[in-house]
């Protein structure tokens, strides 16, 4: 299966500078493509390129924006078709609406079998989110709103207030987008890529759990196997995130154990909420510790568990993990935002948010 990812941005914003380190740091070993579209843009050093092993396909058309119909579908299959690759890279020109390329991606994979639309991002320049708002709407906004994750460059330029005010605007338009924050010289391309391919601490979190779940279910199937019982167990986890990965999806699994002589019902209905944001809000140490113990109390819903990365003081990050009466918070590596997850029974949301001062 061809992953394809859309790299857009406005002119300048720094997606040359994010392929390379992508290509550098994330996508070795694998075969790639890269499909730019000039707009009057410099081109990626075809040099640079080359050495990599990397195909240039520059489309005679010009901008993909206006010829998506017809070359833009055909390239990508030829491209498919000449190089088979295992990722396709392609970096629209700067003043083209994303959501058109999206469309365009879709409708080719919807007709080829072996390609996907894998990720769309959008580099945005976090010094100029206010102005460009303000002057290139339709255009610019399009980009923000389409985009499934958004890359913020030249970060470290702006103070912590204004980063919080650039990631609200962003948050304002597409509250669905995982929002990178973090200076990317700090980051390890691997980190940018599972921004861009989202697995979220909910997901994270539940997958644990479930198999924390099955493994005490094994436990005790092994101590009762003298006489096995048929049980229907139905776990209904009901997640969502307020940062969108996936909304709400429901996980049902049912264990039959069949024998001959008893049968005994057990039918367990939980049902957990998750609630997760993410926030380049800076915390204390002191402070995290004080938010895990209060989610002792019980007034911000019956707290199963939690667990964060967040900016901490001097540049410094923090990781956190929280269970029932026992937490630990402790110096961790920079992610590409601060982002944190709580889930539980009966979560009181608006308190929670108030809690972590979001």
């Amino acid at each position: 299966m061809i992953k394809i990812d859309i790299i857009s941005g406005f002119l300048g914003a720094g997606k040359t500078t994010l392929i390379k380190k992508l290509l550098a740091e994330a996508y070795q070993g694998e075969k790639l493509v890269l499909i730019e579209n000039e707009f009057g843009e410099i081109s990626i050093d075809g040099g640079f390129l080359k050495e990599s092993g990397i195909q240039i396909s520059e489309m005679s058309s010009g901008c993909i924006c206006c010829s998506l119909v017809g070359d833009f579908n055909q390239a990508l299959k030829d491209v498919a078709a000449q190089f088979h690759p295992d990722r396709i890279l392609i970096e629209p020109s700067g003043v083209g609406k994303l959501s058109d390329v999206i469309v365009a991606v879709e409708n080719t994979a919807a007709e080829a079998q072996d390609m996907k639309l894998n990720s769309f991002v959008t580099v945005a320049d976090a010094t100029k989110v206010r102005v460009y708002m303000k002057n290139f709407g339709e255009f610019y906004n399009n980009q923000i709103e389409s985009a499934g994750t958004i890359i913020l460059s030249r970060t470290q330029k702006l103070n912590q207030e204004k980063l919080e005010a650039a990631a609200a605007m962003l948050r304002e338009k597409n509250p669905g987008a995982v929002i990178l924050t973090t200076p990317w010289d700090q980051l390890d391309g691997r980190t940018v890529l599972a921004a861009i391919e989202k697995v979220s601490l909910a997901d994270e979190l539940l997958e644990k759990m479930r198999a924390e779940h099955a493994a005490e279910e094994a436990e005790h199937e092994h101590h009762h196997h003298e006489h096995e019982h048929h049980h229907e167990h139905e776990d209904e986890h009901h997640h969502h995130h307020e940062h969108g990965h996936e909304d709400h999806h429901e996980h049902e699994h049912e264990h039959h154990h069949e024998h001959e002589h008893h049968h005994h019902h057990h039918h367990a209905d939980e049902v957990f909420t998750s609630w997760g944001r993410e926030t380049p809000k800076v915390y204390t140490q002191a402070e995290i510790e004080k938010i895990l113990a209060a989610l002792d109390s019980g007034e911000y819903g019956a707290v199963l568990r939690a667990k964060g990365i967040v900016n901490g003081e001097g540049g410094a990050w923090l990781e956190f993990d929280y269970v029932p009466e026992e937490h630990e918070v402790r110096t961790g590596c920079p992610d590409y935002t601060g982002r944190l997850c709580v889930i539980g029974a009966e979560l009181k949301e608006d308190r929670l948010a108030e809690l972590f001062g979001l």
